[in-house]
């Protein structure tokens, strides 16, 4: 929208939900033709629940949605998207809550099975994806110690929420094996746990972060990374199993190699910057003549429910 608008971000964060949403409207779907992958995908979901994409504002679309309640909309939706699993990314954690408090919600990062309600996986963006500091505070309070309890921590949250898989995004500067407080987590507390409970650990690499600080959590962006650290874990751990997605386009070869590699390394998934039917039939292509079938090919990328009719 700062593109294609003449609001500065200042003004932008200054208004309210409501304002924001008819700013991007009016710039966006009014004065210009919504073409891009990101404005097309809010079409298709528009089209899919029989609503206008061609409205001069959003009071159709929003009388629609705040006649919806919350299982009538979900268990309707998501096959229209052909998903029988749909996300839900809560971003702060709740382990205290207990596997089943609030599952309807779901847990941290959710997954969505219509025969039993959300099960969860496990973010641990804050803990070992490079943001470690912005933690500091809740884990104190909760007395957390690394280290001294070491792969306890995540064994509780297992306990609790039952995750089908952990994940992590990290930055284009991920190295490991380093003498870093990520790295002892990783070795000590997540790569055992995920041993133990016989789930995968799932990396997400190559964010560089708030590149645009005006744009908050709009402002990151995409570097390419050193795959070494993939190589060194599938390598120095042979018991775990990684899915992996690469948010540089110039590091998707590399992983297919690692991939042929290594056989507990899985890669999926079309990531964030690299999800638009240009890149995504491209890495298909590569992923098929190197892995045969071997790999995932799509993951929804989902951040709220509606987009899993367009991703």
């Amino acid at each position: 929208m700062f593109r294609s608008s003449p609001i500065a971000p200042e003004e932008y964060f200054r208004l309210s939900k409501r304002e924001k949403a008819d700013a991007i409207w009016r710039a966006l779907f009014v004065e210009r033709a919504p073409v891009s992958e990101a404005t097309r995908g809010v079409v298709a979901v528009l089209q899919a629940f029989g609503l206008s994409s061609q409205s001069p504002d959003l009071t159709e679309a929003r009388e629609f949605f705040e006649s919806q309640t919350l299982d009538a909309h979900i268990k309707p939706r998501l096959p229209i998207g052909g998903h029988r699993r749909g996300g839900d990314d809560q971003r702060s954690p709740r382990p205290e809550r207990g596997p089943h408090v609030g599952a309807r919600r779901g847990p941290r990062h959710a997954v969505f099975t219509p025969s039993c309600g959300w099960t969860a996986s496990s973010r641990n963006g804050p803990n070992i994806g490079g943001r470690w500091r912005d933690g500091l505070p809740r884990r104190r309070q909760r007395r957390r110690r690394v280290g001294r309890r070491g792969a306890a921590i995540p064994r509780e949250w297992y306990e609790r929420m039952r995750p089908v898989y952990m994940a992590v995004s990290l930055t284009d500067t991920f190295q490991f094996p380093e003498d870093s407080v990520r790295s002892r987590l990783l070795s000590e507390a997540v790569l055992p746990a995920c041993r133990e409970f016989g789930i995968p650990l799932s990396l997400m690499i190559g964010v560089r972060r708030l590149v645009n600080p005006a744009l908050r959590l709009a402002g990151d962006a995409v570097g390419k990374a050193d795959l070494r650290a993939v190589e060194c874990l599938c390598r120095d751990c042979p018991d775990n199993r990684f899915l992996v997605s690469v948010l540089s386009r110039e590091n998707q070869h590399e992983l297919c190699v690692y991939a042929r590699k290594f056989a507990n390394l899985m890669p999926f998934g079309c990531w964030w910057f690299l999800n638009n039917p240009s890149v995504v039939e491209e890495m298909t292509r590569e992923r098929l003549e190197m892995l045969g079938t071997t790999f995932i090919p799509q993951h929804s990328d989902a951040r709220i429910l509606e987009q899993v009719i367009y991703k």
